[in-house]
């Protein structure tokens, strides 16, 4: 258990790393290109692809860390309303079939990466080979399905509360925590 959990943190601090830098690459390309335009009458041929290659990335090894977090997007109207026993089924249910998506997905992005690498298809710009780009998107799906795996555990296993996350409440159990708190002072 000590190494998973070593693991988990290295993962996680690799996933801030990623995301963190991602952000300030698209906004030095955006904003560096858009003043070099605009004082030199220059435009940088790489800065578009760069940002593409940034968003790519950002939003592919995202999909773990708002996993994590309990941050991604859900429709959540009538799962609020639902007594705890529904919320509970609910958060056990959605993280596996989020996984299996998840990991279908990257199955197939997989092979479109491998197919990208087979066609010797280059960038424009920076003339690397693209599939090296794609990479990301296999990788985040995967990385994904594992963080909904866990997410999907950690609702089975602690049985008193509901995770959103694994670094993550259900607000609505928060909520209840905090007034049964305040009503025992």
């Amino acid at each position: 258990m000590k190494f998973f959990r070593l693991l988990d943190k290295v993962v996680l601090k690799i996933e801030e790393f990623i995301l963190g830098y991602a952000v300030i690459i698209i906004a030095l390309m955006v904003v560096g290109n858009a003043l070099s335009r605009a004082f030199f009458s220059y435009s940088w041929s790489f800065a578009n692809e760069v940002s593409q290659i940034a968003v790519v990335v950002a939003t592919f090894m995202g999909i773990s860390y708002a996993a994590r977090k309990g941050r991604h997007i859900s429709m959540s109207a009538f799962y609020d309303l639902a007594p705890f026993k529904v919320r509970k089924i609910a958060s056990t249910l959605i993280p596996l079939m989020s996984a299996v998506v998840l990991f279908v997905l990257a199955y197939y992005s997989l092979l479109y990466v491998l197919n990208v690498r087979d066609s010797g298809t280059v960038t424009s710009a920076l003339q690397m080979p693209a599939y090296i780009i794609y990479i990301a998107i296999p990788l985040g799906f995967f990385l994904g399905g594992i963080q909904f795996l866990r997410n999907m555990w950690i609702n089975i296993v602690k049985r008193d509360d509901v995770y959103l996350g694994t670094d993550a409440k259900d607000y609505n159990d928060e909520e209840k925590t905090n007034v049964d708190e305040a009503a025992h002072l």
